[in-house]
């Protein structure tokens, strides 16, 4: 046949098969779980804005990566690239009907026109979650609880979240003088896991000078343990301020859980994006640092002033779907991911259709999932479709099973048969078997 079109996907986006999908599906439930438990309220915003509302703030590599057009009233709109910059938009249009501080999750698709690489595509999901309108040390120690309750949800307890503060960085260039460079500098800063001090002290110097750049470099080497990390960064910022009261307080709370070898204080953590104004924090599994960060966020006070007058402080992180998923099957950790279809109620004769619905129904009312094979077709065929989705359970009703009420229970991987079984000890039967075959 001639004319036909090309099953192809673009490059840097994918589609997912059920077992993939349900794996990524069993990870969103762990986080919303997670999030839930601290208090977090699910939202959901367009994946379509207006481009002024997303480009206001985002800074010029990400103004490149976003996918810009122009729509059928030739309106000028934009795919989210992150959900926070949505949230913003979000907050300032209905602050007057939410309690604050309010605290959102929110589990999406974002997009990107970013070279793609091991575990980054253009069309990715972000799960985030943020507490807006309040500016407070506990508020930010939250954001970091919730990001360790998340990867001990998913069984990931050998992590390492490493935080810095915006405001420190900020001191710190304005004392050497290069605070007018600094979106410039915590960009190339940002690079430094990827690429090496040597190539970032190669950005930084048309930028800063050779000696400033020499002293950015100095300035974000962590000194070993928290205590003397902060006593660094407070001595070449210039002293004591808000800012390290800040990571000081935030040390006393992670020290009170006993949290301490779970956090890190990393100076050269700094976060790409314009809008951050506070503590800026990345987490890095401890088996798989070469993937790189898995959840990342900080404060931003000030990203919602593009929308409102209102003051909304904020502070957030973003987990990274896919980057977990690569971690995943790099680590061959198995997700406990729903089954699927655990029994299939096989058509042996088309006219006990309803009959073999009845049942179904039964078994999903017994909080089974089941499925009726549409079609009278063989038995063998039927055996290798439950086979090949890997269902565990056959329920197989003839004339004779229909007349008299009652099932075949077939366990598909022990190959064992139970027949003539009420329904109601077929239900019982199907348990048993599904508990057995439970790891």
């Amino acid at each position: 046949m001639s004319g036909l079109i090309e099953p192809k996907v673009l490059k840097g986006f994918r589609d997912f098969l059920p077992e993939q999908e349900r794996e990524r599906a069993a990870i969103e439930r762990a986080l919303t779980r997670a999030f839930e438990s601290h208090g977090f309220a699910p939202i959901d915003t367009p994946a379509i804005e207006y481009a002024e509302v997303l480009l206001g703030k985002g800074g010029g590599e990400t103004d490149k990566q976003v996918y810009r057009f122009l729509d059928h009233g030739g309106r000028d709109v934009a795919l989210r690239f992150d959900l926070t910059v949505p949230f913003a938009r979000f907050m300032a249009a209905h602050a007057e009907e939410l309690y604050l501080p309010f605290k959102r999750y929110h589990i999406a698709k974002v997009w990107r026109g970013e070279n793609t690489q091991r575990g980054r595509y253009r069309e990715f999901t972000q799960c985030d979650f943020d507490v807006v309108g309040v500016d407070s040390p506990s508020a930010d120690f939250e954001i970091l609880l919730a990001m360790h309750a998340s990867f001990a949800a998913l069984g990931f307890e050998r992590i390492t979240i490493r935080l810095s503060h915006r405001g420190v960085l900020n001191r710190f260039l304005d004392r050497i003088g290069a605070g007018g460079a600094s979106a410039d500098v915590l960009r190339a800063i940002d690079k430094i896991g990827k690429i090496g001090a040597e190539e970032v002290a190669g950005i930084l110097r048309p930028i800063v000078g050779e000696r400033e750049a020499a002293e950015i470099l100095d300035f974000i080497e962590p000194d070993g343990d928290f205590e003397s990390t902060l006593a660094k960064m407070t001595r070449l910022a210039g002293g004591e301020a808000e800012d390290t009261a800040r990571l000081s307080e935030l040390r006393r709370l992670i020290a009170a859980l006993g949290l301490e070898d779970r956090f890190a204080l990393d100076p050269s953590i700094t976060r790409g994006l314009d809008y951050y104004t506070g503590i800026v924090c990345e987490t890095f599994l401890t088996e798989l640092p070469e993937i790189g960060s898995v959840c990342s966020g900080g404060r931003y006070n000030s990203l919602a002033s593009l929308y409102t007058k209102r003051e909304l402080p904020g502070v957030g992180a973003s987990v990274g779907l896919d980057r977990l998923v690569a971690a995943f099957a790099e680590l061959n950790v198995k997700v406990d991911a729903a089954s699927g279809t655990e029994v299939l109620v096989f058509n042996l004769d088309d006219s006990l259709g309803a009959y073999y619905h009845r049942v179904a129904r039964s078994l999903r009312e017994a909080g089974l999932s089941c499925e009726v094979y549409p079609e009278r077709k063989k038995l063998a065929a039927q055996f290798a479709f439950a086979e090949k989705k890997g269902t565990p359970v056959a329920v197989i009703c003839g004339e004779e099973e229909a007349a008299s009420d009652t099932v075949t229970v077939k366990d598909l991987r022990g190959r064992r048969s139970s027949e003539r079984l009420t329904l109601q000890a077929g239900i019982e039967h199907i348990k048993r078997v599904l508990d057995r075959l439970s790891p």
